[in-house]
């Protein structure tokens, strides 16, 4: 596949779009903003001896500022989750929910919100990370079972894996239905909710465990570039050229697991992510993982920021759920790809 753009060309296009991203975050809203008064509220808020209009610098400090970090930590973790899923499975059809571990964090943290409200509310200063830890707890457990079911005579059959992801991940459905069914209304909004995925009600208590996460992938997953392009070749020539396959699917799905969960904890279920961004860099970088990972990172925080401000402005001063804006775009262009692949079969 040759690439559609040169490799510095693309990181630069990708920096624009980033910053563009982050602007227009910070920017837009019920109360807009303008450059100069944008770049004070930042600056106060980092403690820089500059002044800003208070109300200005209280929008920025305590609702723009952590939505955007959310929204730039969500998108870049979920796309890199999805460069390791289509790694994985050298499909690029593949998506970091594939294996379970998406439905898996959307039971965990469903029966914490379920459990709080039936115990008459969690402890506000606990709430965000109970919710992060049973999210985690739901898509390790899952995964655990994935792999276990997908190992045999001491190696993972990833076919067997995959049909054991769709099985778990419609039984955590089955799950979260019923969950929804016994919940009182209160209850049953905030599962509804949540289960559409949103950036609103961001906080630094949710914002820390996704950036922690975040970072571990950032400097894991680059490490296994090099055995990501030789699984390209397929297994066996990958174990000729010395790559651990084993190994490397054990990382690439514990990584996976860690990174959807925190995603899934901190904004709900949000889809089509992980599928877009990767297949996209794929295109205009070709399929080298040491430029395509940080490259599907930097465009999948551009574009969890650009379709948040796509929910806030759509129905404005209503605010649409930003997996609904992601799943608008994302199933036309999954549409896209199976008809592609139906055409070169």
């Amino acid at each position: 596949m040759k690439p559609l753009l040169s490799r510095r060309l693309a990181f630069v296009l990708l920096g624009v779009l980033l910053l563009l991203a982050l602007w227009l975050s910070l920017s837009v809203g019920p109360v807009a903003m303008d450059v100069a008064t944008l770049l004070r509220a930042l600056a106060a808020t980092l403690g820089m001896p500059l002044q800003a209009p208070e109300q200005a610098q209280l929008i920025v400090a305590q609702i723009r500022l952590p939505r955007t970090l959310l929204g730039l930590a969500a998108g870049g973790v979920l796309a890199l989750c999805g460069v390791a899923m289509q790694g994985l499975f050298r499909n690029p059809l593949a998506d970091p929910g594939l294996i379970g571990v998406s439905s898996g964090a959307a039971l965990g943290a469903a029966l914490m919100i379920v459990l709080g409200a039936s115990l008459g509310g969690l402890a506000p200063a606990w709430s965000p990370y109970l919710l992060s830890l049973s999210a985690f707890a739901g898509g390790l457990l899952v995964t655990a079972l994935v792999y276990r079911l997908g190992r045999r005579q001491g190696r993972v059959d990833v076919a067997t894996m995959l049909l054991a992801g769709v099985a778990l991940a419609a039984l955590a459905g089955a799950m979260i239905g019923l969950l929804q069914y016994l919940a009182d209304d209160a209850t049953l909004r905030t599962l509804t909710f949540w289960n559409l995925g949103s950036l609103n009600g961001a906080s630094y208590a949710r914002l820390w465990p996704l950036l922690l996460v975040a970072a571990l992938l950032l400097w894991r997953l680059p490490r296994w570039a090099q055995g990501l392009n030789a699984l390209l070749l397929g297994e066996s020539e990958a174990r000729h050229l010395g790559v651990d396959i084993e190994q490397l699917k054990r990382q690439l799905i514990l990584l996976t697991a860690l990174g959807v969960g925190a995603a899934v904890a901190a904004c709900g279920m949000i889809g089509f992510v992980g599928l877009m961004v990767p297949h996209l860099m794929r295109l205009l970088l070709g399929p080298d993982h040491r430029s395509l990972i940080p490259a599907s990172m930097l465009a999948g925080a551009s574009l969890l920021l650009l379709a948040d401000v796509l929910a806030r402005v759509l129905i404005a001063p209503a605010e649409l759920p930003i997996g609904v804006v992601t799943a608008l775009l994302g199933a036309p262009f999954f549409l896209y790809l199976l008809i592609k692949g139906r055409a070169h079969a």
